[in-house]
Parts: C-alpha cells; sequence; structure tokens
C-alpha cells in the first residue's frame, strides 16, 4: 500500500514534467503561442493543443503508475486526484477559457487515466524491468 501511494505521487510529477516540457518546446516552435499565453489569448488551436499536452501527460502518467505498481485502485485514484488538482485552477481561470475546454478538460482525467494504465503491462514481481 505505501508502494502505491509512493508510486502515485510519482506519477504526478510525471505528469508535471512532460505537462511542462511540452509547454516550453511550444514556446520554441511555436512563437505565437508563447505569446499568447501570459494574456490566456489563445486561438483554438492553441486550446485544443493545450487539451492534448494534458491528455498526453495523463496518459503518460498513468502508464508509469501501472508500470510501477499493479495495485487495481491506482488508475481512479491518480484521476480523482488530478480532479482534486485542478478543479481549483479551472475555478479561478473559468472566465478565460470557454465552458467546453473546462470540461473537456476536467472530464476526461479520469477516463484517460484509466486508459493509460491499460497501455503497458504491469510490472510482475521478481521481474526485471
Amino acid at each position: 500500500m505505501l508502494r502505491a501511494i509512493g508510486v502515485l505521487f510519482l506519477a504526478l510529477i510525471v505528469w508535471m514534467v512532460v505537462a511542462t516540457a511540452g509547454h516550453r518546446l511550444m514556446f520554441v516552435v511555436w512563437p505565437a503561442y508563447a505569446e499568447a499565453t501570459p494574456l490566456f489569448s489563445f486561438t483554438l488551436a492553441m486550446k485544443v493543443f493545450r487539451l492534448s499536452l494534458g491528455a498526453v501527460s495523463t496518459l503518460a502518467a498513468a502508464a508509469v503508475a501501472r508500470r510501477l505498481s499493479a495495485a487495481p485502485w491506482l488508475p481512479v485514484a491518480l484521476g480523482c486526484l488530478l480532479v482534486a488538482l485542478f478543479v481549483p485552477q479551472h475555478y479561478f481561470l473559468w472566465s478565460r477559457f470557454p465552458v467546453w475546454y473546462h470540461v473537456t478538460f476536467l472530464a476526461s482525467l479520469i477516463p484517460l487515466t484509466v486508459l493509460g494504465a491499460r497501455i503497458v503491462p504491469v510490472r510482475q514481481a521478481g521481474t526485471s524491468a
């Protein structure tokens, strides 16, 4: 149980690293995105990119979590934890994005963690990773 909780926190770190790396990479390859970020003046394409980056981050975090722990509750717990962490942020950003953006992001977190956990095999005890 303690290992699974540690993996849960590691998965959150993976989420942040993937999201931050993708965000910073877009600053380099898409200058208009870098200009739009401080003012949250994103185009539709930029919003779709941000949602896609969130999805990739969620899938990666869930895949890492599943690879490191076979706890059956872990994917849903990760999804719930992500929802709990992002609801306050989306509350404060509510007026800066359309409703569909908030709903899409928040509603996708739990299903994407379940899906992400299914894309990699669980490491069996006694096998090398």
